[in-house]
């Protein structure tokens, strides 16, 4: 067999035909410096509280006893730092604003055993490339002060001669005018405002011989107001208030083994009386404000296992450790830093804190309220009877007379009474006591971590992100006045009064609580467990009722068998992560608490099951947990009661209808009718049920929603706010008259 061989020479060219498809890599140049400082900026000044964080700390390390703060519009528009402190040197003015100049050290070895805050000398550069800054200074001894612009990083002009008193103040004007994808995320989000005032604070409860104030442009009072002293308790007290001051206890560890660690701590911990929602974790190290996830994490896992799940921690923590030990150079911000023996300090620290709660929790105080449970007599004493329509403008409803009157109160087709008697405390027997305290107990000892599910915490987000900031100022400072009607109460925020519609707040409040509780709820336990189908089947009868329909009583039996069926299929999870008890027969026994010292309307049971049933989508789990925490804030709002209001036309519907006489005629005129054909036990009833409902608004729902209501942005605009006047034009045009 010939083979044909090939050219060599041939061969070589065809292989040095470049490929068509072939790029060259791509070149590597310096980039400009404005570029990389610009860059490095966007890395130290992440927002405006980097930038307040920044000030703060350079002014303590100028040795400054007064520090305040000025922010306009969250700090994009205007930051301004004002201290006492030395001031800075006229000489040193045209580099202050320069990359890498700072007085703190000269070599690297120094920043083994840095003291001072800052070292990098990056952060006042890094504010004069996104923002314009202001400087005016002055030292002790000069007649004067000086005061320079820097843009960019360079002394736009010579210091210019000013009055000026002792100090230093840096103002900030437009930050990041030129980095408009950031400004517009900022502006979008919440308010960086109250980012500001918290780190205030946390400074202000460690450097306790500085006085700090903060306060927004234009405002008459400084929103923080901490005044120099002697003692950390007092700071505390100042700056976050007495309720959480009188529920600390202080802790301290401290080590001194070369071979394993050397470190002091001290600080304050919560005790098992105090009670919030959210953890607030204050930690320095070496007198510098960090962030440490570690030591967080195993700090709230101790909580978790000797505290109820639902109460999270206020812990204050100052650490000192020989400087060589600790690393500060390890995050733009400064905000972390890396420790010798991270591992053991933290759990040297796990441990007292674990002792210190173990030895407290002994004994745990509860404060007593006491509730009037018949509010229905101060609301008789004062009730006048009327025959006209009510001032209010209330309409009056048209009740179908099977839902307005009960013929028999143990018929529970009329009403959930027989479902739901109250059982006097002595009748209680100790079995159930001692179920009831192991069952706390277990879940002390194993938290469930089912909160963090991914979908719970995307709803809990899409809440915190659809916050209206205005709205929330008005639920957390509003004084309620009283129910203007049987929906909307009259609310005053400052110089305006506002109509709130009370079942929309509500319904949002509880589903928002649904959503923070998941998973560990509190039980409301019924007196006997009421079959789901009777359940179900009260709720349809109640709709054919309301829609006048006439649906074949088989085809209602089949609904409510198989909605039945679904739930019975989802009770464990319902159980586990609502609260809500299915027994395997088909019995609601138990139903969550969502709001502490509120029992929801009873006689919407029938409703809510149909609810669950109906109109929640089981087949997505995020959807699925959204439709029932709404199914049990619907449920849980507060709803007018079912009975009419007994004031105004409301009256009308507890007159008895008179007997006819066989010619269709009544045997009493309307002139005949007097008190004693009104139905006075269903009166009293009424009375009752809508006297504890505006008691419960008061007292129970507006403090709620001061804590835990964020309201959407929405109810800006579907009427749940409605502004009816401003005092202050009132008052303008009584003056006038």
């Amino acid at each position: 067999m010939d083979l044909e061989i090939e050219n060599p020479d041939q061969m070589d060219v065809e292989e040095s035909v470049p490929n068509p498809t072939h790029r060259e890599p791509p070149r590597i140049h310096r980039l400009d410096e404005a570029v990389v400082n610009r860059i490095a900026a966007g890395e130290v000044i992440q927002r405006p509280v980097s930038a307040v964080k920044e000030l703060l700390e350079n002014s303590i390390d100028a040795d400054s006893s007064s520090i305040s703060v000025l922010v306009k519009d969250g700090g994009l528009k205007l930051i301004q730092v004002s201290d006492d402190g030395h001031g800075i040197r006229y000489e040193d003015l045209p580099i202050l604003c320069e990359r890498h100049t700072t007085s703190k050290l000269s070599k690297f070895e120094d920043l083994l055993s840095i003291k001072s805050m800052g070292f990098r000398g990056e952060a006042l550069a890094s504010m004069t490339y996104v923002g314009h800054v202001t400087v005016t200074t002055i030292t002790k001894g000069q007649l004067h002060g000086y005061r320079a612009t820097y843009k960019d990083g360079v002394m736009e002009h010579e210091p210019k001669a000013c009055a000026a008193v002792k100090g230093t103040q840096i103002m900030i004007e437009n930050l990041f005018y030129n980095m408009s994808a950031r400004r517009k995320t900022l502006q979008n989000s919440a308010d960086d405002y109250p980012k500001i005032v918290d780190l205030i604070c946390r400074f202000a409860i460690h450097h306790i011989s500085v006085n700090f104030s903060c306060r927004k442009h234009g405002a008459a009072r400084a929103d923080v107001h901490s005044v120099a002293t002697s003692s950390r308790l007092d700071a505390i007290r100042s700056v976050y208030g007495v309720s959480v001051a009188q529920n600390l206890m202080e802790v301290e560890v401290s080590e001194d083994d070369p071979s394993s660690s050397i470190f002091e701590m001290d600080g304050f911990i919560s005790n098992s009386n105090y009670i919030a929602k959210k953890i607030t974790m204050v930690l320095f190290i070496n007198d510098r404000l960090v962030e440490c996830g570690a030591l967080k994490r195993a700090i709230e896992i101790v909580y978790a296992a000797t505290l109820p799940k639902a109460s999270k921690p206020f812990i204050y923590m100052s650490i000192k450790l020989p400087p060589e030990h600790i690393d500060v150079n390890v995050h733009p911000t400064k905000r972390e830093v890396s420790l010798l023996n991270q591992e053991v300090i933290i759990e040297k620290i796990q441990s007292a804190i674990e002792s210190k709660l173990r030895n407290s929790n002994d004994s745990r105080s509860f404060q007593e309220q006491r509730v009037d449970t018949s509010p229905s007599v101060s609301i008789s004493k004062i009730k006048e009877p009327s025959s006209h329509p009510s001032s209010s403008g209330s309409k009056s409803q048209k009740v179908p007379v099977q839902k307005m009157v009960r013929t028999d109160s143990q018929d529970p087709a009329g009403r959930l009474h027989a479902y739901l008697q109250v059982k006097p405390s002595s009748q209680l027997q100790g079995s159930s006591r001692l179920a009831s305290v192991r069952s706390a107990i277990r879940q002390r000892r194993n938290p469930r971590e089912t909160a963090d599910l991914s979908s719970i915490q995307e709803l809990i987000r899409e809440i915190d992100s659809s916050c209206h900031s205005e709205l929330l100022d008005i639920v957390r400072n509003c004084s309620y006045i009283g129910m203007a009607d049987d929906v909307f109460a009259l609310l005053q925020h400052n110089t305006h009064l506002y109509l709130a519609n009370v079942v929309n707040l509500s319904k949002e409040l509880m589903y928002q609580q649904v959503l923070r509780r998941f998973a560990h709820f509190s039980a409301i336990q019924l007196s006997d467990p009421a079959p789901l189908p009777e359940l179900i089947m009260l709720a349809l009868k109640e709709e054919e009722l309301n829609t006048e329909g006439d649906e074949n009583d088989d085809l209602k039996e089949k609904i409510a068998e198989m909605n039945t069926e679904l739930i019975k299929q989802k009770a464990e999870m319902l159980e586990e992560y609502f609260g809500i008890h299915i027994d395997p027969d088909g019995n609601l026994s138990r139903l969550p608490i969502v709001l502490d010292q509120y029992t929801p309307d009873m006689d919407r049971v029938p409703e809510f099951v149909l609810c669950l049933g109906n109109d929640v989508n089981w087949d997505e789990e995020k959807i699925c947990f959204q439709t029932i925490a709404a199914a049990i804030g619907n449920f849980y709002a507060f709803h007018p009661p079912l009975l009419p209001n007994p004031s105004g036309d409301g009256m009308q519907f507890y007159h008895r209808v008179p007997s006819r006489t066989p010619e269709g005629n009544a045997s009493k005129s309307a002139d005949d009718v007097n008190k004693d054909d009104v139905e006075h036990e269903l009166l009293l009833e009424a009375e009752s049920a809508w006297a504890q409902r505006e008691w419960s608004i008061q007292h129970v729902l507006f403090p709620s929603m001061r804590l835990f209501l964020k309201p959407p942005t929405s109810m800006a605009t579907n009427g749940t706010f409605v502004k009816v006047a401003s005092l202050e034009k009132l008052y303008k045009i009584f003056e006038r008259c």
